[in-house]
């Protein structure tokens, strides 16, 4: 399978956010795809529509690795302060894998930074057959509650 034959997934979005988001974590991971380096694409909508994009930084080290959404919170903090409310992430399939590129959820860092940074945030999830936002707080809902900050309210 070629690069260009792999089919973008926002075709399975329920809402226009979502496909929006899922789309352009798509383009960015179809652009920049690189084995080993770059498989994971993702956007992050802030509250004024802006989207954020972010690309997944593997590294030799598996810990020093960087995760695609937490570098599109880092692209959107230093682009703008408005609130931020969605993501979306789009794995690529490696060339040896069956498949079209499809939609990943957070890890379990990524919940918990995002949460940090945006506890009312959503996530676009596949849920069967279509994708649709989902709260974070689904996916993590007992988040870790230290002392560093203010605690902040749901």
């Amino acid at each position: 399978m070629t690069i260009s034959e792999v089919l973008d997934p926002s075709d399975i979005c329920q809402e226009e956010v979502s496909r929006r988001l899922v789309a352009a974590a798509y383009a960015l991971i179809a652009e920049r795809y690189v084995l080993d380096r770059h498989q994971i694409g993702a956007a992050v909508l802030d509250i004024n529509g802006g989207v954020h994009l972010g690309l997944h930084l593997d590294a030799m080290v598996g810990r020093a690795a960087v995760c695609a959404e937490a570098v599109a919170l880092g692209t959107a903090r230093m682009t703008t302060t408005a609130p931020l409310v969605a993501v979306a992430a789009v794995r690529f399939p490696k060339p040896t894998e069956d498949g079209s590129a499809r939609i990943v959820p957070p890890c379990g860092l990524c919940r918990e930074l995002l949460l940090d940074h945006a506890p009312d945030m959503q996530a676009v999830l596949t849920i069967g057959a279509a994708a649709r936002l989902v709260p974070l707080t689904r996916l993590l809902p007992d988040k870790y509650v230290g002392t560093k900050w203010p605690s902040v309210s749901r």
